[in-house]
Order: structure tokens, then C-alpha cells, then sequence
């Protein structure tokens, strides 16, 4: 199992092809380009009888894929990912008329994240366009991004404190977010109906805030305390959270209601 940045959506003709960052690149869910090329019912047996079809293909198998952590609707799974030189390799054993249009799609999505790497504003730019294009307003836009911000730099911190897995990084943004909410993402996506969708994407400004408010404070007092490995930076994230989460309290009795929410944001704006 190698480790990975966060799952995020790509759009081919209202096909999702989940990607992540690997080695500084994308790398895309191989049973997802198969469903989108092919409209597959069991994109793992056609994988199975294309590498039986293609013995060269079957023999470099191993060097075109790796087993990453994707989001799935279950949490975090292992999946076999590919890189764009390696899912053009897989698409020339698909006999399939939408192959080529996936191949001038994957160019461009490869070609944007050179760009990106060239110059990171550029993705902050692609991202705020797209949630434009979703109906999102500028102002929330702009929190979102502020919040991703510090989200990175919350993350930068636990990496110099010897936190490095992803699945550590789970526990303590889920630590986070008990002391912060009284619940934890999983539990929160719940309560807003939602599956594989961002959280976050889907948080009013006061919830959005709130987030922000405990990783930040958890920054801090991780700065200011140390705390090396994963056993120590737990504690340190609770009590980030809880000086979240007080607030929070504090603001619920003010104005008499819950910041949780199960209304989806831009369902909100209807």
C-alpha cells in the first residue's frame, strides 16, 4: 500500500474518474477509466480478461499501476491506480470509438497539473472557477479557500511532528472534530445525507468557521507544544478542538439553535 494525497472528482462526459497526487502527479482509478470508456458492469473482471487478451500488457502490469488510498463511499480502500503514461498504455487494449476523446481529456488534465506545479496559484484559480460554476458566492468561496489553506499548513505541522500516515491523519482531524462538533466527518456526512461528497463543500459559513477555528488553534498549540508521533499530537488536536468547540458552545446558547446543520449549503441559497 502506498500513501496518497486527498481523492479528488475528474469529469469525463458526467463519468467521475477518481485521481489523487502521487509523486507529485496524477494518478487515476484504473476501474473508473474502464467504466468510462466502456460502461462496464464489473470493471475488475474486465481488467482480468483485457490483461488475459494483452500478455504484453499483463507482463508490465506491475509497472504501470500502484495501490493507493482512494475515498470510496466505505471510507479510505486500496485501489489500483495509474499514472497518465500508464492509463494511455491500459487504453490502447480498450476496443472502444470513446477512447480517443479520453485521451485528449487525460492530456489536458496532465498538462493543467504541470502548470499547477509550474505555478500554485493556478490551482486555487481552477478551484475557485469551479465552485463558481457550482453557485457557490464569492465570499464563501474565499473562506473555503482560506480554510484549505489552513488545512495545508495544519498538515505541514503534523508532518514535522512525525505524523505521516493518512490514516493518522484521519484520527486526529476526527479528534478535531469531536471536540469541535460533538461529532466526527463521518458522523457529520451523515447528518447532512452525503456519501462520497466533501464535507466541507457542503458547510455554512458558521460551520465552515468553526472548522477552521479548531485545526488552527490544533496549529498552534502544536507549534508551541511539540508534540512528537501520533500518541502526542492526538492530545494536542483535542485540545485545538475543544477551544473550538467551547466557542461554539458559547455561540449556540447566544443565538439558540445548533451550529450542525443538515442543510447542504447550496441548498441553502434555494
Amino acid at each position: 500500500m502506498t500513501t496518497s494525497e486527498e481523492t479528488r472528482i475528474a469529469i469525463f462526459r458526467q463519468k467521475e474518474i477518481r485521481k489523487v497526487i502521487h509523486k507529485n502527479e496524477w494518478w487515476f482509478v484504473v476501474e473508473d477509466v474502464i467504466q468510462a470508456l466502456t460502461d462496464s458492469v464489473d470493471p475488475k473482471q474486465y481488467v482480468n480478461k483485457m490483461k488475459m487478451r494483452d500478455i504484453e500488457l499483463n507482463k508490465g502490469w506491475v509497472q504501470i499501476v500502484h495501490t493507493l488510498l482512494i475515498q470510496t463511499k466505505g471510507g479510505k480502500q486500496n485501489m489500483v491506480c495509474s499514472n497518465t503514461e500508464g492509463v494511455f498504455r491500459i487504453i490502447q487494449s480498450i476496443p472502444s470509438p470513446k477512447a480517443e476523446p479520453f485521451k485528449r481529456w487525460l492530456a489536458k488534465v496532465g498538462y493543467e497539473r504541470v502548470q499547477e506545479i509550474e505555478d500554485p496559484e493556478l490551482a486555487q484559480k481552477r478551484a475557485r472557477a469551479i465552485y463558481k460554476a457550482k453557485g457557490y458566492p464569492d465570499t464563501w468561496i474565499e473562506r473555503r479557500m482560506r480554510g484549505i489553506a489552513i488545512r495545508e499548513e495544519l498538515t505541514d505541522e503534523w508532518k514535522k511532528h512525525n505524523v505521516n500516515l493518512p490514516k493518522e491523519y484521519e484520527i486526529l482531524t476526527a479528534e478535531i472534530s469531536k471536540a469541535t462538533f460533538g461529532v466526527t466527518p463521518s458522523e457529520y456526512k451523515k447528518i447532512k445525507g452525503l456519501k462520497r461528497q466533501n464535507l466541507r463543500d457542503h458547510m455554512n459559513d458558521l460551520e465552515l468557521l468553526f472548522s477552521q477555528l479548531g485545526e488552527a488553534a490544533t496549529t498552534e498549540i502544536t507549534k508551541v507544544e511539540n508534540p512528537i508521533g501520533f500518541k502526542e499530537n492526538k492530545k494536542t488536536s483535542y485540545k485545538g478542538g475543544r477551544i473550538a468547540g467551547e466557542a461554539r458552545e458559547k455561540l449556540e446558547k447566544a443565538i439558540k439553535r445548533p451550529i450542525v446543520s443538515s442543510v447542504k449549503y447550496l441548498d441553502s441559497l434555494k
